[in-house]
């Protein structure tokens, strides 16, 4: 599947950045299954380019980031397909170590959620909204991780409001709960994405990989010295690159480095 043919997403490369965006607006983004096809095929690209260091997940339009699943799509087809990789080819996706930005350009509901909890990190605009709305239609928010991850996140007590009572929350209450990062005017978003993409790119690749391995994989460990005391091959790789011999021999040059991700 080449990446100009994808329908329903937009796969823009852009030096060592990707900005994928969801592309249904005439559906607030949600997603069927051919879309969460074409969305884990890009992901799949994404993980493979080793050009490619950040990625920025945002959707079309100014309403919504994703509000979930298709459900008319839905009741038409009676079609859940959804691939290995999980709701857009990201919730199930473990072994992912570069950095996923998500700019939440307007609603962000139901699997939405589970993007945005896939993510690294979340700049939002000011108008956007956050909620699980599955229980008012019958559905729990089962299928991407999201009642797994929320209390990995945030506060078990701010997780189950969100959960138990389906309500919307603002992006003020995101912030205040932990649930994002940023939050910026709707016309400013997509430039603070990038310039948070830009702080990225001016550390190490490999360092950066095995920072986002050591912090998600030390959360399967039982305890504080067993975590600290596994191995995690993106740090045996980093440790031993060019880049770690690059970034002192810069500093005591006075130069920028020259980081090649080898």
């Amino acid at each position: 599947m080449e990446a100009a043919q994808y329908r329903y997403c937009r796969y823009e490369v852009e030096g060592p950045l990707l900005t994928l965006t969801i592309d249904r607006p005439e559906v607030l983004n949600a997603l069927h299954p051919d879309a969460h096809r074409e969305l884990a095929d890009a992901f799949d690209r994404y993980a493979a380019d080793p050009a490619l260091r950040v990625a920025i997940v945002t959707g079309a339009g100014t309403r919504a980031f994703c509000v979930g699943t298709d459900l008319k799509a839905l009741d038409a087809t009676g079609d859940h397909t959804k691939p290995a990789t999980g709701f857009a080819g990201i919730t199930h996706r473990f072994d992912l170590w570069k950095p996923l930005i998500a700019a939440v350009n307007g609603l962000c509901l139901g699997g939405g959620m589970e993007i945005l909890a896939a993510c690294d990190l979340a700049v939002v605009a000011d108008h956007a909204q956050f909620g699980l709305p599955e229980p008012r239609v019958g559905l729990a928010a089962l299928g991407g991780g999201l009642l797994q991850r929320l209390p990995r996140q945030i506060g078990m007590k701010d997780a189950m409001a969100l959960v138990l009572t389906a309500k919307r929350i603002s992006a003020d209450e995101a912030k205040r709960i932990g649930l994002i990062n940023e939050i910026v005017t709707a016309a400013g978003l997509m430039n603070r994405a990038r310039a948070l993409a830009d702080e990225i790119l001016a550390c190490a690749p490999l360092a950066i990989q095995a920072s986002k391995q050591v912090m998600l994989m030390s959360l399967t460990q039982p305890d504080l010295a067993s975590a600290m005391h596994e191995d995690y091959p993106a740090a045996q790789r980093m440790v031993t690159s060019d880049d770690a011999r690059e970034g002192p021999k810069a500093f005591a040059e006075k130069r920028p480095p020259n980081w090649t991700g080898h």
